[in-house]
């Protein structure tokens, strides 16, 4: 997200509708990623998804008459960002989801925050850790342990594919305080930077996946539902919702906009449940409520207002900073 301050009492509203929009457009993003593994394998499904997003965002930069950096420092840094945060991830849940329910992966995005926080403090350098934060900390991580049922042992190929989406999420963790730590000083619109980012991991996928998947099969071979699946991640999760997002931020100020992270497993568990009748064990759902918990103690949604935050959302994107970056 952004270091912008809150608007003072924006009305309701004024930034409700979006807020919610968005939530919905990111929650259901797992379920599209379900139906697209269906028949593509996961770096194929990634590369249709990338492509169609940066394709949006380009049409979106050109309308707005924005304009891609030309920094070769920028573009170096979007690179590692590209990477960790849209092809490694976008990836990783395709795997995660051929092995695990789309609810499921939709809980393990919300533990982003708690990668964010712990890098951001020791690796980057952008964040302090108070007492407070480490209190946070620690019952996310307990309710991530509680998500994983470890008291039931581990292995498996369900243990497996919650461990990719928790590496997913790890991915988020890496790329958003490296944005803040690298790109967030330069004077490109967040717009400009999401369109880099994407291009950039289209052209990484775009290598990779032809050697590791083989060349991803026509639009014509695959079943109506899949090719909508692809044009709902790429046009709607990865290209429309950061253009809400960052009309969230504008409008009811960065604090507020980032708090969409607690309600996106919320949707991904209602629409795998209404969509795929997917169900989950007791402890699932709990063990979110407390990884949820934690995130609001390390952020400071509880007993203390905050003044900024760092965003998580589906895919892990730049927002614009004055002057400067999600």
């Amino acid at each position: 997200m952004t270091d912008h301050f809150t608007p003072d009492r924006p009305a309701l509203r004024s930034w409700l509708p979006g807020f919610l929009a968005l939530a919905a457009i990111w929650g259901s993003s797992f379920l599209f990623i379900k139906v697209g593994v269906e028949e593509l394998h996961p770096l194929q499904l990634t590369l249709y998804r990338v492509v169609t997003g940066a394709l949006t965002l380009l049409v979106v930069l050109a309308v707005l008459r924005d304009r891609l950096p030309r920094e070769p420092r920028v573009w170096a840094h979007l690179f590692v960002v590209a990477a960790f945060g849209v092809s490694v991830p976008f990836t990783l849940f395709g795997y995660g989801e051929q092995r695990v329910e789309s609810m499921l992966a939709g809980i393990w995005n919300a533990t982003t925050p708690l990668i964010v926080l712990p890098l951001a403090v020791l690796v980057f350098r952008t964040e302090r850790l108070t007492t407070r934060r480490a209190v946070g900390l620690a019952l996310g991580f307990a309710g991530v342990l509680v998500v994983l049922g470890v008291w039931e042992g581990v292995g498996g190929a369900h243990f497996a594919g919650q461990l990719m989406c928790f590496g997913a999420a790890a991915c988020y963790g890496v790329a958003i305080p490296y944005q803040k730590r690298f790109v967030a000083g330069t004077t490109h619109s967040g717009l400009s930077l999401s369109a880099a980012q994407l291009v950039l991991a289209t052209v990484q996928l775009a290598i990779v996946t032809p050697l590791v998947a083989g060349a991803p099969p026509l639009p014509t071979e695959l079943a109506p539902r899949v090719v909508a699946s692809v044009l709902a991640l790429g046009a709607l999760g990865t290209g429309l919702a950061f253009v809400i997002n960052m009309r969230n931020i504008r409008v009811a100020g960065a604090s507020t906009a980032s708090t969409v992270t607690y309600l996106i497993p919320v949707f991904a568990v209602l629409i795998g449940a209404l969509a795929l009748g997917e169900r989950m064990n007791w402890h699932q759902p709990v063990g979110a409520l407390v990884v949820l918990f934690g995130v609001a103690v390390s952020q400071g949604l509880i007993g203390r207002r905050r003044r900024a935050t760092v965003g998580v959302g589906v895919p892990a994107v730049p927002a614009a900073e004055p002057a400067t970056r999600r």
